[in-house]
């Protein structure tokens, strides 16, 4: 009898210590920002899903999630093609998304052993963004009117978006000067507050974020000289995560076919403008798609 109570504990510890489909722990992780949390978390609803067990690392900073997946401390995350190719490969500007996408899935692959999977729709990409009212009167719809129109605008800037490469020097060289009216240093949280207290007319912003649904006060102009590199969403997954559980790729695959631009600026804006937790905004969004 005390031989069977043994061999029945063990055979409970040894499951206890797997997931339910005896795969290995993937770890996911996220930036620090909403949409990054977001997406990590479908990600992971979605592995668990299929059996996995998932161990949750949120809110990477930016400068160091890379580090993090490098030195096996995450097995994956969602990633942006445009910061993989510019700020940690640091090779240059490109605009056609599926050239930055083949160079970065190369380059990935050979000097760190990830692979890129399938990238989505999404397009987080830099962008600017003006009132609408001041876009309605002046008839500004395209940077190049926003060039045109520059010395009647306000410009709330961020510092570095005047010196960098994607940013006013790499704009002026594509669009030509932009002689603001006046041009003023904000912190980058407060930019639609700026912009709707009448402090400021035009500003730099990403093309997801949740704000954006506000159309009535809000236009993102268009890049009508294709100068910004895109930015795709996509899972980036360290190699001997996906030799263990080559099935990750399927999942996380299906996941990316799901998110276009629209869908992400609706995801941030529930959670940014309704001030819902996204974590339940990723469970809802990933049991209409299940």
């Amino acid at each position: 009898m005390k031989g069977k109570i043994a061999a029945l504990l063990l055979t409970v510890f040894f499951l206890a210590g797997c997931s339910s489909s005896g795969e290995e722990t993937v770890r996911i992780g996220s930036k620090d920002f909403t949409e990054n949390l977001i997406v990590a978390e479908i990600y992971a609803l979605a592995l668990e899903n299929e059996g996995f067990t998932v161990e949750r690392v949120p809110g990477i900073a930016s400068s160091v999630v890379h580090t993090s997946i490098v030195n096996d401390e995450v097995d994956l995350y969602p990633e942006y093609t445009g910061t993989g190719l510019l700020s940690v490969l640091q090779l240059p500007m490109e605009t056609d998304p599926q050239v930055v996408y083949d160079t970065v899935k190369a380059e990935y692959d050979e000097q760190f052993d990830i692979t890129w999977l399938d990238y989505a729709e999404a397009n987080d990409s830099q962008g600017l963004v003006i009132k609408t009212s001041v876009a309605e009167e002046l008839d500004i719809y395209t940077i190049s009117d926003l060039q045109e129109h520059a010395s009647e605008l306000r410009f709330a800037s961020q510092g570095e978006f005047d010196e960098r490469e994607d940013g006013i020097p790499g704009l002026t060289e594509v669009y030509g000067p932009f002689e603001w009216e006046s041009s003023t240093v904000y912190n980058n949280s407060l930019k639609y507050e700026v912009l709707l207290n009448d402090e400021a007319d035009v500003t730099p912003a990403y093309t997801t974020e949740g704000q954006l649904t506000n159309t009535e006060e809000f236009t993102v102009l268009e890049d009508d000289k294709n100068f910004w590199p895109p930015y795709n969403l996509a899972p980036i997954v360290r190699n001997d995560a996906l030799e263990a559980s080559p099935e990750i790729a399927d999942i996380l695959n299906k996941i990316s076919a799901e998110l276009d631009t629209e869908t992400v600026i609706e995801l941030n804006a529930a959670v940014d403008v309704d001030q819902r937790e996204y974590v339940e905004v990723a469970k809802e969004f990933y049991d209409s798609i299940e």
